[in-house]
């Protein structure tokens, strides 16, 4: 079953402003995250930042670029993303 993903106006600034290389990546990540959900292990530095919050690495190195989503508290598959961009600006 597929998840609903949006974007949040911070993310969608954030998203327009990656390199193009990062934004095939994290166009990569929204993907899988509409495929098989907000839990992620497999990409780097994947953690929970709080019971719906999420995070990765999208891209390592100088500067590292992340991810951070939220996924829906009721019954509803919706995931929000609410930043993209580097990791000294992120949401944590």
């Amino acid at each position: 079953m597929t998840w609903t993903l949006s974007l949040s106006p911070k993310a969608s600034k954030g998203w327009s402003k990656l390199p193009v290389k990062v934004a095939a990546i994290a166009t990569a990540l929204f993907r899988e995250l509409e495929s098989y959900g907000p839990v992620r292990g497999n990409w780097p530095n994947y953690g929970k930042l709080a019971p719906n919050r999420h995070h990765c690495h999208i891209k390592k190195g100088k500067p590292t670029y992340v991810a951070v989503w939220e996924e829906s508290k009721d019954e509803i598959r919706l995931i929000e993303v609410r930043y993209v961009g580097t990791h000294e600006k992120a949401l944590y």
